[in-house]
């Protein structure tokens, strides 16, 4: 008995220490890659094309999987720069998201002060061409590893398109393209490095069309009805109703369209709004109060008016499970250790906001907390969390302290300093992946958490309904 003990401890330990230098194998090829997929990033950040049009983005990805043996479903849930790589066969299936649009309006160069490459242009702010070179980087190594390991498993790179507001992810989920998938991985671009499981906030958004009567403004305004007037009215009637909400709700709106001239009574007004909650169902609901605010300004100016569902999420589903091994994993790889020329380049952005940051923090890795909160965001991988067990990470590609969507998040994100946190992110997940193909139980463990957390009556409705994609959303 005694020498069977020892004979399986042996295989075990024989077994950890062959999975150890595995994993030491995809870091240094990862390492080595750097300028590969450095090159490839700085080209996205280069194009910087927004939501459903990002099609030399989409299709530089494409090719470098295609180029390492993956193959390709392009096209997919009527979307033409969506797609999917796949490599290998059976289970588990591990699917690893790319993102690669860019934001309006934050155009940048790289470098530490303001200065756009084109006044008004777009601008990777959240860093998606770092989020989908990663992804697709992890992908290759997964797929490297398969192949020599002999192991079961199919890993899937996930071309999702428009995350900003686009919800390319919810379409691609409604077409049923994650029914089959075990597990999926994403990472995020931050201004630190953490896997902690953590939330966001279910979103809602719509533009609101209100219809009137043009008239001369000052010669007969008693013929004029203001659409203009609607959308004020409605906008009222919102702010009001922020009183009357729970208070982890955000309403955000902006006139789109407001008339052409102050002495042409307006015949059409535009208004966009968000509706965010850490609840989905509290979305819904406070939405349709929104919708009649703007039912009773059409009826109190005299006006028509329809609106348009834009986009909906889900909020995030943590996944305990999954999340330890990432922090592991993350753990393992260490942060972002800047050399004397990023650390120039940070402490001019650090001088560009408020806020007592260090440079040094770009290395350490934030401790794992089950404390799980909602950050003020929303994502679309909220609506895959709800059917796949879903886990991802924060790496820090901007100097500590920046914001999302801001010039500085551009700038770094154009430099070693974003180049270096993609590639921990792109180890990192490449181990998490290796971890659930040698232990397939980590992934039927992780469904089970998602299934009591979602309960038994959970049942799959896009907020965004049965409207197609919007392709021309950014036009």
């Amino acid at each position: 008995m005694k020498i069977g003990k020892a004979v399986t401890f042996s295989l075990i330990t024989i077994s950890a220490a062959f999975s150890q230098k595995a994993k030491d194998r995809i870091i240094s090829n990862l390492d080595a890659q750097q300028e590969k997929y450095g090159d490839i990033a700085l080209r996205i950040w280069d194009w910087a094309e927004v939501g459903y049009q990002e099609e030399k983005s989409s299709a530089l990805l494409k090719e470098t999987l295609e180029g390492e043996g993956f193959t390709i479903k392009s096209g997919v849930a009527d979307i033409p720069t969506a797609f999917v790589a796949e490599y290998g066969s059976g289970s588990p299936v591990v699917a690893i998201l790319a993102e690669f649009d860019a934001l309006p309006g934050v155009s940048q160069k790289a470098i530490p002060s303001r200065e756009p490459v084109i006044e008004g242009g777009a601008g990777h702010a959240c860093g998606h061409h770092l989020f989908g070179t990663a992804s697709t980087a992890a992908g290759i190594e997964v797929k490297k590893w398969l192949g020599s390991s002999g192991k079961q498993g199919t890993v899937r790179v996930y071309g999702t398109p428009a995350e900003e507001g686009g919800a390319g992810k919810v379409y691609m989920v409604r077409a049923g393209l994650f029914d089959d998938v075990d597990v999926v991985l994403h990472w995020h671009p931050s201004n630190s490095n953490r896997a902690n499981p953590g939330s966001s906030l279910a979103n809602k958004s719509a533009k609101f069309r209100f219809y009137g009567e043009s008239s001369h403004a000052a010669g007969s305004p008693e013929r004029g009805r203001s659409a203009l007037d609607g959308v004020e009215a409605m906008n009222d009637m919102v702010n009001m109703l922020r009183e009357h909400v729970p208070q982890e709700t955000r309403i955000h709106y902006v006139i789109t369209r407001g008339g052409e001239a102050p002495n042409v009574v307006p015949a059409f007004a535009e208004v966009f709004y968000y509706v965010r909650n850490p609840k989905v169902q509290n979305v819904k609901a406070i939405f349709e109060r929104v919708v009649k605010c703007a039912e009773g300004a059409a009826f109190g100016t005299e006006t028509e008016m329809d609106y348009e569902i834009i986009h909906g999420l889900y909020n995030l589903l943590p996944n305990e499970t999954l999340s330890e091994k990432m922090h592991a994993n993350l753990t393992k790889v260490g942060g972002v250790i800047y050399d004397d020329e990023d650390r120039a380049f940070g402490e001019k952005i650090l001088a560009s906001y408020p806020g007592n940051y260090k440079l040094e923090d770009a290395a350490e890795i934030k401790p794992y907390t089950t404390k799980i909160g909602s950050v003020g965001g929303s994502t679309d991988v909220g609506d895959i969390s709800w059917m796949v067990p879903t886990a991802g990470l924060g790496a820090a590609t901007w100097v500590p302290g920046t914001s999302a969507h801001t010039w500085q998040a551009v700038a770094a994100g154009g430099t070693s300093i974003g180049i270096k946190g993609m590639i921990v992110a792109a180890k990192t997940m490449a181990l998490t992946a290796m971890d659930i193909y040698n232990d397939p139980k980590i992934a039927e463990k992780a469904k089970e958490e998602l299934l009591k957390q979602r309960g038994t009556d959970f049942k799959y409705e896009a907020l965004l309904g049965d409207r197609k994609p919007p392709l021309d959303y950014r036009n």
